[in-house]
């Protein structure tokens, strides 16, 4: 696939991932909103559903097939044959959706034999969006509600990734739903080698945002997660300087495999 074609396709994954904001905006917005239990035992709202559906309207017109937490989840059989393919978190962070912390994304992710080659996650509170793709480097801008211009002039408006820091002590971004001990102690090693170490908590896929502004060094994950959890954010970290690999190894986290768990992870800035 060619840098234009994907250029096309990534403006149209930001346009998805906007118009799946609103959906969600407007049920978190709501007085009460229905909750129901997946088999995972994982909640599942009326705004997933709805921003799953406002995204499939957009990328089942483009040719690529889509793999979505909220959608059909296809044989291996069939998905082994997809060179490219679209895999989608329509809601990432139901949970903290629920507590109405304001801490949930819309996570897209274009996928190429098994690579995360480009990426959008829109934080429909915080109307922040933050998109990558291999060539062109990683982006983020801020107070974006819609879009109907290029890409090439989404790209002037915003800025690039990682951003400039001032700071000396090691940050290490953890989950805020699903702090382990394996964590805690991976916290403790850190401090025993490089002395003052902070810690921030946060949810949903805004961990993997931050290795890719560069507001934290670290974030390792010892608790599961799925691929659709992480692809965007993968992209988007790899195209600003970052990586994501397993946990025990250098090598890089891989997706549309059979199983979509994904193993442990570890998610990192070199510089």
């Amino acid at each position: 696939m060619n840098f234009s074609k994907r250029k096309e396709l990534l403006l149209a994954a930001i346009s998805a991932s906007l118009k799946a904001g609103k959906e969600i905006i407007e049920v978190y917005n709501s007085t009460d909103f229905e909750i129901q239990i997946k088999s995972d035992n994982s909640p599942l709202t009326i705004a997933d559903q709805r921003a799953h559906n406002a995204i499939v309207s957009v990328l089942d017109e483009l040719g690529v097939p889509v793999l979505s937490e909220e959608g059909e989840k296809l044989d291996y059989t069939t998905r082994k044959a997809w060179d490219y393919c679209w895999i989608v978190d329509p809601l990432d962070g139901t949970k903290e959706f629920i507590k109405r912390n304001d801490e949930f994304t819309v996570n897209v992710a274009l996928i190429e034999n098994g690579k995360a080659i480009a990426g959008v996650i829109y934080v429909p509170v915080y109307q922040q969006l933050y998109f990558s793709d291999k060539e062109l480097g990683a982006f983020l801008i801020n107070n974006i509600e819609d879009w109907t211009g290029t890409l090439d002039q989404l790209v002037l408006e915003s800025e690039k990734l990682p951003l400039k820091q001032n700071r000396s002590t090691v940050r290490v971004v953890g989950s805020r739903s699903h702090m382990s001990q394996e964590t805690t102690d991976f916290i403790e090693k850190l401090k025993q080698e490089h002395g003052e170490v902070e810690l921030i908590s946060k949810g949903s896929s805004l961990k993997l945002c931050m290795i890719a502004e560069g507001e934290a060094d670290v974030y390792p994950r010892y608790a599961p997660t799925m691929e659709w959890d992480i692809a965007a954010g993968h992209a988007i970290v790899t195209a600003s300087g970052g990586k994501v690999l397993h946990l025990n190894s250098e090598e890089e986290i891989s997706y549309n495999k059979e199983d979509l768990l994904n193993p442990w992870f570890i998610c990192k800035r070199d510089n």
